[in-house]
């Protein structure tokens, strides 16, 4: 790494990494100060643990009453692949599953397109029809497993391809639980896997939410994801801010649609990023409860507890992770776990060892679900609840970041919305200003990662990895021509019509002509066309 001209040499042996030069701050940049009092509390709302503003949790008793969701994310290859790793998780004490999608999946292609090829079953699970589908969750009763699915742009067909898959397992719709990802606003901002243009994939969203209030009791039908935002190189009052202004703008859009706040905001759920700075991230976690529940009481009207309370999943940092040392991330996924059980998460995915590198072998995710569950059974930490409150370190943090949070959120209404601040590159700029400060900060060795700039070894530990069959491609497109091939395509295209005259009327609902597209046999690449056809597609202005 270089900086300025100057050659900067990482450090090795046992040398101060900060070479008596240190300034004591968060990882986001918040001084910390030598010793806090009970001056720096101030008037921070604490409260009681299942009371608003929920600040210490959610429920009462927490995990006294029943541990979070250890909910690992998996997905490679084909689906009977993927289908295997789910077994054996459910094997080794998972409570919950978690599907990788593969990136033609993700962006809505069929394996069988040509901007598919090379990358089919590479980094998730290819799933093109409803068949696959049925063959992911084969042997797993739909009615017994909660299932999270992390796709956004193309999500509406692929929950259509999930209902489907437990209707003919016989699961009536009010059965299923679960989690869609279908943050599509944290895509624009952050991930960039979108496929139609801001203002119409919103008209989705609202649709889904709406079909999920009145069809899908049990499913939260948004995971509203600061996650992404954090991987991109924000810092934790962004993420905070920019997540949670994203799920004030889904509330607004519901509330416009006509349905009434406590009908859909108690199945909003949240998706954060527990990173490496130990109290930051747990003060973070905290502050957000603080802020939802104030919102959504006294400037949503909500009325019911429920919609005030923010549930959330967990992931620790994949960009905290390092391919040099890779054993050295089991310790900073352990961390950073235990920020979020302490922050007081609903559910958790412990990244394995070697994600930086590929995804994860049996053995390295076994560690990483075993981190959660000796941190469950043996650490004491979930015994009582939220242990850290009435610190003053952390209950200065938590107001600190929530006065951070609240004056981005002024910043965003100012500029008319979170729609506006994406169409005229607000957060692209703020995350690419703090990623950029940040990197110049390791190459002055500000921050300190070990085994990167600090701590380094001349040869780099090699760990087995996980390989993707090659021949997965070959077979998954054979699959799929099969499957074409099977259809009565006249009534393909018949639906696919009607999908097409649905997006066309914006009074029209969206998701029951999705659903009957996918009882058709119509692949995820047919329908996401018939929808483009009409809603076109998007490129994003620049940010310098």
């Amino acid at each position: 790494m270089a900086t300025e001209g100057k050659v900067d040499v990482p450090i090795q042996g046992n040398t101060d990494p900060y070479q008596g030069n240190r300034e004591f701050r968060t990882l986001s940049g918040i001084p910390v100060r030598e010793v806090y009092g009970v001056e720096d509390v101030g008037d921070a709302i604490i409260g009681e643990p299942g009371q608003y503003p929920f600040t210490r949790g959610i429920h009462p008793n927490m995990f006294r009453g029943r541990l979070w969701t250890m909910r690992q994310f998996a997905g490679f290859g084909t689906a009977e692949q993927t289908n295997q790793r789910f077994q054996y998780l459910l094997e080794q004490g998972q409570t919950g599953l978690s599907v990788a999608f593969d990136m033609p999946t993700l962006m809505g292609f069929d394996s069988d397109d040509s901007h598919s090829l090379g990358e089919v079953g590479r980094e998730g699970v290819a799933i093109d029809t409803i068949e696959d589908m049925e063959q992911l969750f084969a042997e797993i009763p739909l009615d017994q497993v909660s299932t999270s699915m992390t796709i956004n742009g193309p999500a509406p067909i692929v929950w259509a391809m999930y209902l489907v898959a437990a209707e003919r397992q016989g699961v009536s719709w009010d059965k299923i639980r679960g989690t869609l990802q279908a943050d599509i606003l944290k895509e624009y901002i952050a991930q960039k896997e979108w496929v139609f243009p801001p203002r119409p994939s919103m008209r989705v969203i609202t649709d889904m939410m709406t079909f999920a209030t009145h069809q899908v009791p049990q499913w939260n039908s948004i995971s509203i994801s600061g996650y992404h935002i954090r991987e991109a190189g924000a810092t934790a009052a962004q993420e905070l801010a920019f997540t949670l202004a994203d799920g004030f703008a889904y509330v607004q859009a519901g509330i416009k649609a006509g349905l009434d706040v406590d009908a859909f905001a108690p199945r909003l759920s949240f998706f954060f990023n527990s990173h490496i700075d130990f109290f930051e991230e747990i003060a973070k976690f905290r502050a957000a409860r603080r802020i939802w529940a104030r919102h959504l009481k006294e400037k949503y009207g909500a009325k019911n507890p429920r919609s005030w309370m923010m549930r959330f999943h967990t992931q620790t940092a994949g960009c905290s992770l390092t391919a040099q040392q890779p054993e050295n991330n089991i310790v900073r996924t352990a961390f950073e776990a235990l920020a979020g059980v302490l922050g007081g998460t609903q559910s958790l995915h412990t990244n394995s060892m070697d994600e930086v590198l590929s995804l994860p072998t049996e053995k390295s995710v076994k560690i990483a679900l075993r981190t959660q569950q000796i941190i469950a059974y043996e650490t004491g930490v979930a015994n009582t609840v939220d242990p850290l409150a009435g610190s003053y370190f952390v209950e200065a943090m938590t107001t600190r970041l929530e006065e951070e949070a609240e004056a981005y959120f002024q910043r965003i209404d100012e500029m008319g919305g979170v729609l506006e601040g994406i169409e005229n590159g607000f957060f692209q700029r703020e995350i690419a200003e703090a990623s950029y400060r940040y990197q110049k900060e390791l190459e002055n060795h500000e921050q300190i990662m070990v085994g990167v700039n600090a701590f380094v070894e001349a040869e780099t530990d090699r760990i087995p990895l996980l390989k993707i069959d090659p021949q997965v491609e070959p077979q998954q497109v054979a699959r799929l021509r099969k499957f074409k091939q099977s259809r009565d395509l006249a009534r393909v295209q018949a639906r696919l019509n009607s999908l097409r005259l649905a997006c066309q009327d914006p009074n029209a609902a969206i998701m029951p002509e999705i659903i009957e597209a996918v009882r058709a046999g119509a692949t995820e690449g047919e329908i996401v066309q018939s929808m483009k056809d009409v809603f076109g597609g998007w490129r994003e202005r620049p940010v310098f």
